[in-house]
C-alpha cells in the first residue's frame, strides 16, 4: 500500500478534529491589513478578523500560497517516502493551485498529483475528506485523483449571505448585482458552480432564505452516507433551522465556521450547506 500524504490549503476550512483524524497537511493563505500580515487561522481568528474589518476603512487583502512554500512542503514528504495528493481552492478564485503545479513541475516528480477542486471552503473540505477516506481504503494517488475528479461536478452548495458588501469589495461579485441587492434589503443566495461564486436567487428575510435552502437541498438530494457540511458565520437563526432539518432527514453532517480568508469575503451572517448530490 502506498504511503500517501493529503495536502490542502486553509480555504478548505476543515475543523481541527478532522485535520488531526486524517493527518492532513494544511498550508495557510495570508490575510493582510496594511503592513500587518497573518497566516489564515494563525495569530488571528474569524471573530477578531471581523472586528478589525468593522474598525478599518481599508479592505484587507488575501494572498495565495506561493510555489516556494509548496516546494518545501512537498520535498519534506517526498524525502520521507510519501506520495502526495494535493487538492486546492478553485483556480478561478486564487492562484494557489497554479503555485502547487509550479512546485510539482520544478521538483520533476510523478509522485505528486495536484487537483483543482473548482470549489472553496467546505466544498473543498468535502473533497479533501473524501481523498483521505479513499487513501484509508488503500487507493493509490492516481486512483484517488480519478475518483475526486469524477466527484467534483457533484459537490453542491447553497448559502444565504447577510450582505454582499464584502463580496463586492473583494471583487468576487459584480458591483451592479451586489448594490441592487443591498439597496432592496435582499439576502443573496450564493452557490459555487464551475469554480466561481454565483448568485442563484435573491430573497427578502431569513425565513425565505431558509425556505429556499431547504427546497434546494430537497431538489438536488443529498447522497446518503456521504458527509455534508453545515457552514456558518455568526448566523444562529438560519444555522439552527438547517441543523434541525439535516437531523430530521438523518443526513450525516459536520458543522464548520469559515476561516479568515473566506471570512474576508463572506462577512458576518453567512450560512448554508455543502453536500454531495444524489447522482
Amino acid at each position: 500500500m502506498e504511503k500517501i500524504k493529503i495536502i490542502t490549503d486553509s480555504t478548505s476550512d476543515l475543523p481541527l478534529n478532522i485535520v488531526e483524524k486524517y493527518d492532513i497537511e494544511v498550508l495557510p493563505l495570508l490575510v493582510s491589513f496594511g503592513e500587518e500580515t497573518y497566516q489564515d487561522g494563525v495569530g488571528i481568528n474569524l471573530h477578531t478578523l471581523l472586528s478589525k474589518m468593522d474598525g478599518n476603512k481599508d479592505f484587507p487583502t488575501t494572498a495565495q500560497v506561493n510555489p516556494q512554500r509548496f516546494m518545501e512542503c512537498y520535498k519534506k514528504y517526498l524525502d520521507q517516502g510519501y506520495k502526495i495528493v494535493s487538492i486546492h481552492i478553485s483556480s478561478k478564485l486564487s492562484g494557489t493551485y497554479q503555485s502547487a503545479c509550479i512546485a510539482k513541475d520544478t521538483l520533476e516528480t510523478e509522485d505528486i498529483v495536484v487537483i483543482d477542486s473548482f470549489n472553496v471552503t467546505s466544498g473543498l473540505g468535502i473533497l479533501v475528506m473524501k481523498s483521505a477516506e479513499l487513501k484509508e481504503k488503500g487507493l493509490g494517488i492516481y486512483d484517488i485523483e480519478t475518483e475526486i475528479k469524477n466527484l467534483i461536478p457533484h459537490v453542491k452548495s447553497v448559502l444565504a449571505f447577510g450582505t454582499m458588501d464584502n463580496l463586492i469589495k473583494g471583487g468576487r461579485i459584480s458591483k451592479t448585482a451586489g448594490t441592487i441587492a443591498n439597496i432592496l434589503g435582499i439576502k443573496p443566495i450564493i452557490s459555487i458552480e464551475n469554480g466561481e461564486l454565483i448568485v442563484i436567487d435573491k430573497v427578502r428575510g431569513s425565513k425565505k432564505a431558509i425556505r429556499f435552502i431547504l427546497d434546494y437541498l430537497d431538489k438536488k438530494g443529498i447522497k446518503q452516507g456521504e458527509t455534508s457540511v453545515l457552514l456558518h458565520v455568526e448566523n444562529k437563526d438560519i444555522l439552527d433551522n438547517l441543523r434541525e432539518d439535516l437531523k430530521e432527514k438523518n443526513n450525516k453532517f459536520i458543522e464548520c465556521e469559515v476561516g479568515c480568508v473566506v471570512g474576508v469575503y463572506a462577512g458576518a451572517g453567512a450560512c448554508g450547506v455543502f453536500f454531495i448530490e444524489d447522482f
